[in-house]
C-alpha cells in the first residue's frame, strides 16, 4: 500500500515538473503559430514574389526576373513621388501632433476638475474609425460647401480647393492624422509625466523656476525616451499611411488625386497590386517600405543607445 502511494506521488511529481517546464511554452505557442501564419510567411512569400513577374489574375504563374522589380523602382517617378509625399505628410502630421500632445498632457498632469472626463475625451478620436473620421473631414474640406471654406469666407479669404492642390491636400490629410492620434500620444506622455519624481519639481521651485521653466528644464528632459518612442511609432505609422488618403480621394481610387499629389507609398502599393494587378511590383514596393522601416528602427536604436550613455 505504501509502495503504491509512493508511486502515485512520484508520478504526480513528474507531471508537476513537466507542467512547470512546458506550460509557459504552451501559453505562448498560439502567438507564434499566428505569427508564422500571418506574419512571417506572408513576409517571406512577398519577398519571393518580388523577385518574379506575377499578376493578380494568375498568382501561381511566376516568371523569375531577379532584382528587376527593384531596379524599376529606382527609375519610377511615381514611386519617388509617393515616397516624397509620404515624407512630407509624415512631417506635417507628426511634428504638430506630438507638440500638441505634449501640451495636452502637461495640462492634464495638473489637477483639473473632471480630469478623467478630459482623459477619455482626448482618446475618443483614436477610437473613431478611419472611414468615419475621413468622411467627416472630406465634408469639412469641401470646396463649395465645406465648413472650413465657409469660415475662411467669413474673414474675407477666398475658398481653397483643398483636394486638388498639392500642399493643401497634404495639409488636409495631415489634419485627419493629427486629429486621430494626438490624444493617444497625449496619454502616453501623461503616463510618462506621472512617473517623474515630484522631488525634481520641488527642487526647481525652490530654485525659483516657474511652471514654464519647470516644463522646459524638468519635464521635457525627463520625457526624452518617451518622445523618441512616439516619434518612431508615428514615423512608422506615417510610412504605412493608407486609409486617410484613399478615402480623402473620394471615388478617385488609389491615385492620390489627379496629379498623384497626395499618393503615399501605401496607396501606390495598392494601385500596383490591386488596380494594375502587378503583384511582383507591389511586393517590391512592400519590401522597399520594410527596408525603410528597418532603417528607422536602426536610427532609433542608435539614438536610444546614445541617450542611455549620456544619462
Amino acid at each position: 500500500m505504501q509502495r503504491r502511494a509512493h508511486d502515485l506521488t512520484a508520478r504526480r511529481s513528474r507531471r508537476y515538473r513537466r507542467d512547470v517546464r512546458w506550460s509557459p511554452y504552451a501559453f505562448v505557442a498560439p502567438f507564434f503559430v499566428f505569427f508564422l501564419a500571418f506574419g512571417l510567411f506572408p513576409l517571406l512569400y512577398t519577398g519571393w514574389a518580388s523577385l518574379h513577374r506575377v499578376e493578380l489574375t494568375a498568382p501561381t504563374d511566376m516568371e523569375w526576373v531577379g532584382l528587376r522589380n527593384f531596379s524599376r523602382l529606382l527609375g519610377d517617378e511615381f514611386f519617388w513621388n509617393a515616397l516624397k509625399n509620404t515624407v512630407t505628410i509624415g512631417l506635417m502630421s507628426t511634428v504638430p501632433q506630438l507638440l500638441i500632445a505634449v501640451g495636452i498632457a502637461h495640462l492634464l498632469h495638473y489637477r483639473l476638475r473632471g480630469s478623467m472626463f478630459f482623459r477619455v475625451a482626448v482618446l475618443t478620436p483614436y477610437a473613431t474609425s478611419v472611414a468615419a473620421a475621413t468622411l467627416v473631414f472630406v465634408l469639412l474640406f469641401g470646396r463649395d460647401y465645406g465648413m472650413i471654406n465657409w469660415a475662411l469666407g467669413m474673414v474675407g479669404i477666398d475658398g481653397v480647393d483643398w483636394q486638388n492642390g498639392r500642399w493643401t491636400s497634404q495639409l488636409a490629410v495631415s489634419t485627419i492624422v493629427i486629429w486621430r492620434w494626438t490624444g493617444y500620444n497625449a496619454l502616453i506622455y501623461l503616463a510618462a509625466m506621472q512617473a517623474i519624481p515630484n522631488d525634481l519639481y520641488e527642487s526647481a521651485a525652490l530654485d525659483g523656476a516657474n511652471r514654464w521653466q519647470q516644463f522646459i528644464h524638468v519635464t521635457v528632459p525627463s520625457l526624452r525616451h518617451t518622445i523618441l518612442f512616439t516619434c518612431v511609432v508615428s514615423t512608422i505609422g506615417a510610412t504605412q499611411l493608407f486609409g486617410e488618403p484613399l478615402l480623402f480621394n473620394g471615388g478617385g481610387g488609389a491615385t492620390g488625386g489627379p496629379d498623384h499629389q497626395f499618393q503615399t507609398l501605401g496607396l501606390y502599393l495598392y494601385e500596383q497590386g490591386w488596380v494594375n494587378l502587378h503583384l511582383g511590383r507591389a511586393s517590391a514596393i512592400a519590401w522597399a517600405m520594410f527596408l525603410i522601416l528597418l532603417i528607422i528602427g536602426a536610427v532609433n536604436w542608435l539614438i536610444t543607445r546614445r541617450l542611455s550613455k549620456s544619462t
